[in-house]
């Protein structure tokens, strides 16, 4: 019986790359998405609000229950985030990678923090669960503030968020 390879010090390899075994493969999909969205609403860097919109773009069985459990329909909401966070004189050429270089401070405190909390979870590697809860408890949460800009505060997402992780999981 083959002994567990424990889990790294960083989600970032040396190089700055994230570390594809850091992820579940529904996680890897996010990112990529959240790499093509940037893209699409002219960014030349990967943000907070683009893992969020990969989220909702390529939700996984515990996001849709979020989304249920929200009353939110998770392709509208998609689409109103595109709109808000759209640069209309932005690159939509921008070179962006899976790497450092190519995120912000808050996106590498993102993917660290999931990390930690999947890690607290007993887990390996990060799900689109530990995305999402991460994103929504973080203090300067941009995507936290546009929901409490609509009365729906950051402890009621986090909280239906980690109901919806529980029912997804059975």
């Amino acid at each position: 019986m083959a002994i567990p390879e424990p889990a790294r010090d960083d989600i970032f390899a040396p190089g700055g790359h994230v570390c594809p075994d850091s992820l579940s493969d529904p996680a890897a999909r996010v990112l990529k998405e959240s790499l093509r969205l940037a893209r699409e609403t002219r960014w030349d860097s990967l943000r907070s609000p683009h893992i969020f919109m990969g989220l909702l773009a390529v939700p996984d069985p515990g996001v849709r229950v979020w989304g249920e459990l929200l009353r939110a329909d998770l392709t509208n909401l998609l689409g109103q985030f595109q709109e808000l966070f759209n640069q209309e004189d932005g690159d939509r050429d921008a070179l962006l990678m899976l790497n450092r270089e190519f995120m912000s401070d808050n996106v590498i405190n993102l993917l660290r923090e999931a990390r930690t909390r999947a890690n607290d979870h007993q887990r390996n590697f990060i799900t689109p669960m530990d995305l999402l809860i991460t994103l929504l408890t973080a203090s300067n949460s941009i995507v936290a503030e546009c929901f409490e800009r609509i009365g729906v505060t950051a402890a009621k997402l986090t909280e239906l968020a980690v109901l919806a992780e529980q029912q997804a999981g059975k």
